[in-house]
Order: structure tokens, then sequence, then C-alpha cells
């Protein structure tokens, strides 16, 4: 099956770029190009795609509010001149952030990290299984969320609140992080910083004083990091 790309940006020179580097690779399909966020929403409202190639500065509707008005976003790639909004649409929960111009060598790495992203998406399971360990979070006055405890990332802090990262999205609860990570399987999860939370088999890296997880590195803070090198090697086979 391949992998339905949509590129919106209003710099033709830059649309042309991707879609070139996109049709080399054979799982991938270009769904459409537009050169603004409105006609990107609306092709949005009946259409299905798996990824968007999204530029940030855009007449009328800004690529960073164009995200927020996507109530389920696929994976966000973004494709920018500029690197100072990378922290912003980091907080967005974005999968990359490339800087044009864009070498193809940089772009092949975002293309793995998108079929990694998928693959594992794929390995999740579709209604609830007594034998798949799961829990309810308030993420609103009214509404109570099912997390699959094999779908969370990491958990963030955020002061009062915490943000879980799942394979299917991102939540933001009110928790401290040391409260939700006492909720969670000790042998499963670890904290690795006075901000984060991992889940162990989701590292897929460890490196001086960080791990990677999903192509992003977390560090480890300096009075977590024996501790966490330790955990990892006890979950090696």
């Amino acid at each position: 099956m391949k992998i339905k790309c949509l590129i919106i940006d209003d710099e033709p020179l830059a649309v042309n770029v991707i879609k070139n580097y996109l049709e080399q690779i054979d799982n991938y399909e270009i769904a459409e190009t537009f050169n603004n966020a409105i006609d990107g929403l609306n092709f949005l409202k009946n259409n299905n795609v798996d990824v968007i190639f999204l530029d940030i500065n855009m007449p009328v509707l800004d690529g960073i509010n164009f995200i927020k008005s996507l109530e389920n976003p696929p994976l966000i790639i973004i494709t920018s001149a500029y690197d100072e909004y990378a922290l912003e649409t980091y907080e967005l929960d974005v999968l990359d952030y490339l800087v044009k111009p864009i070498e193809m060598p940089r772009f092949m790495k975002t293309l793995n990290k998108i079929t990694k992203r998928l693959e594992n998406a794929k390995k999740i399971p579709v209604s609830a299984n007594k034998e798949t360990p799961f829990i309810f979070i308030k993420i609103d006055k009214k509404k109570m969320k099912k997390i699959f405890l094999n779908e969370i990332l990491i958990i963030e802090s955020l002061k009062d609140y915490l943000k879980i990262k799942t394979f299917s999205g991102s939540y933001i609860v009110h928790y401290t992080l040391k409260d939700f990570t006492n909720l969670l399987p000790p042998g499963d999860f670890i904290r690795i910083h006075r901000s984060y939370t991992v889940a162990i088999d989701k590292i897929d890296a460890l490196e001086g004083n960080s791990v990677e997880i999903e192509g992003l590195r977390y560090v480890i803070g300096r009075s977590y990091i024996d501790e966490v090198k330790q955990k990892i090697l006890d979950a090696s086979v």
C-alpha cells in the first residue's frame, strides 16, 4: 500500500523539489498539491492522507494555525526556509522539520521516520483486549480517554500538566509527572529526566546521556543516568 502525501506550500519551486523527491520513491504517492492552506483544509474534508509536507509562512492561514485547526492530523512534516519555528511546531507534535533548501539525503531521513511511524501504528490494537493493559485519563471536563499502555512513547511534564505522546496522537492531561509515572508498570516505563518518562521498549538507541525514540533525542538527567542504563541492560534479551 502506498503512502499518500499532501504538499502545501506557496512556493512553486519548493513544491517541485518535494514532488521530484517523492516521485523517485516507489511506495509514496502524491495525493494533491496546494499553494495555500485553505485549499488543503477543504481537500482534507473529503480525503485522507498519511503525510502532509507543510510550509509555515503562507497567506491567509499559516502552517501553524493550519495544524491547530486539524482535529485528527496525519503525520506532519514542516518544510520552511526558517528554523525559528522548530520549538513551536515540536509542541504541535510534528514528525520532522526540514529547512529549505532541502537536500535529498536529509529528505530520505525524513522518509525513514515516516515509514517507521506508520509501521509502528499498524501494531496498535484496534479494539480492547483483556490481555492489553490500559488506563483511562481525563482529557477535559466531560471526557475520559482510554489509552493502551503499549501505545505510549513519552510522557512530558508541562509544569502542572502532562503531554502523553502515543503512536495515535498526543493528549494533554492534568497530572504531575511523578503521580502519573507511579500509575505505570515500573518494568515497562522509566523516568529519565525531571521532565520525561519513557516506555523502555520504545527506546531505539542509547548514546551518551540521551536516548532516541522515533527519531528524536531526549536528554537523560544526571541523577537518572545510572538507573536508566541499568534498566535498558536488564530489558535486553
